[in-house]
């Protein structure tokens, strides 16, 4: 009663503060301490969902790259980087060795080149004044060129290495499988190709007009000869020769003692193979050996003629062989120097009797007559078409010139003459 009292007189107050009073539905959380972070402890052998592995080090704002990753995070970009490191050396080495295989075919046969003829490369200046190496042209990793010019009875000639795809080891393996399953892929081999423009009497067309240049078309030199198909071929490519080309298809086949078992000549008569067929050059195709493919002589397109601009005889003399794997090509190089001198036997000795020429030109009036006759009944073809055309459009015009009632009795005049053919036709057939 006397605190009450003290309280309501404002009697003296206790120094010590009283404790606000908390809401009781707080009070078990009145005594919990402040939260603090707790450290990470790894569970021995606990996943780590791919991410890596936690540290002792708190994490800041310039944690390092190499305390977070190792090398064994980068095994899919190691795969990567290793095959495409693999690729371009493959690349690098593959076209390496293409580059070294044409540079050794170019240097044993520059020498060759340089004593048939005047200008030799695409440089267009005298072949002495230049590297042999240079003589080539690359148009692309695995095919080179070169071109001669400058030499009596021949306008040009070209020149072409093909080389297996070294740079690309995949394709050669598939190119090289496919070949053991189908007729139609070639096996992968590096071969050259050569094609001799013969003259055939035409330097006042080829050669141009220049100052001296009258002496090339002297009255007494006659670059022409005969027209005809001729070869000597490897055994085992004359299926597929005979295949692709046109021209060796029209020939016949015939074995001959000057050359070797492997080898057989394909001519459309027996005195141009004699003719032709020189010991010297029985003597390099079996020098030349098993890489030996073919030598043609032609006068008819390597594709089948489909009109009379086709058939017009255009010569050509074809050679081909496998390059040797290794770069020697002392065996085959006296092959080239006689096809480069082929020309000038044509020239002075391939004129025949008018028989020989006669049973020739037979085989090509054939293909004339057949040419001939498809094209007069494409024609026959185009006329009545152009025939129907011109009866439709009469037709049509005089029908829209009529009323209603015209048009309806035309149209039934016109099925009376359809009916009346249609009957004659039946009664003939019985």
């Amino acid at each position: 009663m006397a605190d009450f009292l003290k309280n309501i007189v404002g009697g003296s107050k206790s120094s010590a503060s009283p404790a606000p009073s908390a809401d009781s539905d707080f009070a078990d959380f009145a005594e919990a301490p402040s939260p603090s972070p707790v450290p990470f402890e790894a569970t021995p052998g606990g996943a780590t969902l791919g991410s890596p592995a936690p540290t002792g080090r708190p994490y800041t704002k310039w944690y390092n790259v190499h305390e977070r990753y190792s090398l064994s995070d980068f095994q899919a970009e190691g795969i990567i980087l290793t095959v495409i490191a693999v690729i371009f050396t493959l690349h690098f080495i593959g076209t390496k060795l293409n580059r070294a295989k044409s540079r050794a075919w170019i240097q044993a046969h520059a020498p060759v080149l340089a004593g048939e003829f005047a200008l030799a490369g695409f440089g267009g200046s005298p072949q002495s004044d230049q590297n042999p190496e240079k003589l080539l042209k690359q148009k692309s990793l695995f095919e080179y060129a070169t071109y001669a010019t400058g030499r009596q009875n021949v306008a040009f000639v070209d020149v072409k290495l093909s080389l297996k795809k070294r740079f690309n080891p995949i394709m050669t393996f598939a190119e090289t499988a496919l070949s053991f399953f189908f007729d139609s892929f070639g096996t992968p081999e590096d071969s050259m190709e050569a094609t001799i423009y013969p003259f055939d009497g035409r330097e006042a067309q080829i050669v141009p007009a220049l100052p001296g240049a009258a002496e090339l078309r002297s009255k007494d030199s006659k670059s022409g000869f005969d027209g005809f198909v001729w070869a000597v071929v490897n055994k085992d490519k004359m299926k597929k020769l005979r295949d692709e080309r046109y021209d060796v298809s029209i020939t016949f086949t015939k074995d001959n003692s000057k050359l070797p078992i492997w080898a057989t000549v394909m001519s459309e008569s027996a005195e141009i193979t004699e003719t032709l067929l020189t010991n010297e050059l029985a003597s390099a195709i079996k020098k030349a050996g098993d890489l030996f493919d073919y030598i043609v002589i032609s006068d008819q397109p390597v594709d089948k003629p489909t009109n009379m601009e086709e058939t017009v005889p255009r010569k050509r003399i074809y050679l081909k062989y496998r390059l040797p794997t290794s770069n020697n090509y002392d065996d085959l190089a006296p092959l080239l120097a006689y096809f480069l001198r082929i020309p000038d036997h044509l020239v002075s000795s391939a004129h025949f009797r008018p028989e020989v020429m006669r049973k020739v030109r037979s085989v090509r009036d054939e293909v004339i007559k057949h040419i001939q006759k498809a094209a007069d009944e494409e024609k026959a073809e185009e006329r009545a078409l152009e025939r129907d055309k011109a009866k439709k459009a009469k037709r049509d015009a005089e029908l829209n010139a009529l009323d209603a009632k015209a048009q309806k009795k035309y149209l039934e005049r016109e099925k009376e003459k359809e009916l009346r053919k249609s009957s004659k036709k039946q009664t003939v057939r019985a």
